[in-house]
């Protein structure tokens, strides 16, 4: 078994679980680029903070559409989508370290 036949499979297996029907497109595309999926990261990120602030910002001048609960969820939903990024992050940095550590 090829190693490009087990990761098609996977990506097929994603695709379904996630309710796509046409496998095709998932096929043809191929794995996804790394530098795109880090940057829709972090965009997604950044989203999130500024949705969580705009929540505070619209509850400090006395929005009624938005309650208390509404802005501690965006508020921590934020604070724990930075931690992960800053964690890949990390990890990222370490592993770049191991690697230029490496004698050739």
């Amino acid at each position: 078994m090829n190693v490009d036949q087990v990761l098609m499979q996977m990506r097929v297996m994603a695709a379904q679980a996630k309710g796509i029907q046409d496998v095709s497109q998932v096929e043809a595309k191929g794995g996804a680029d790394f530098s795109d999926m880090l940057v829709k990261s972090i965009n997604a990120v950044n989203e999130s903070q500024q949705a969580s602030g705009d929540l505070k910002k619209r509850f400090e001048m006395g929005d009624q559409s938005v309650n208390m609960v509404d802005v501690a969820v965006a508020s921590e939903k934020a604070k724990i989508a930075y931690t992960a990024m800053s964690e890949v992050r990390n990890k990222l940095i370490k592993a770049y370290q191991d690697i230029m550590s490496m004698p050739v």
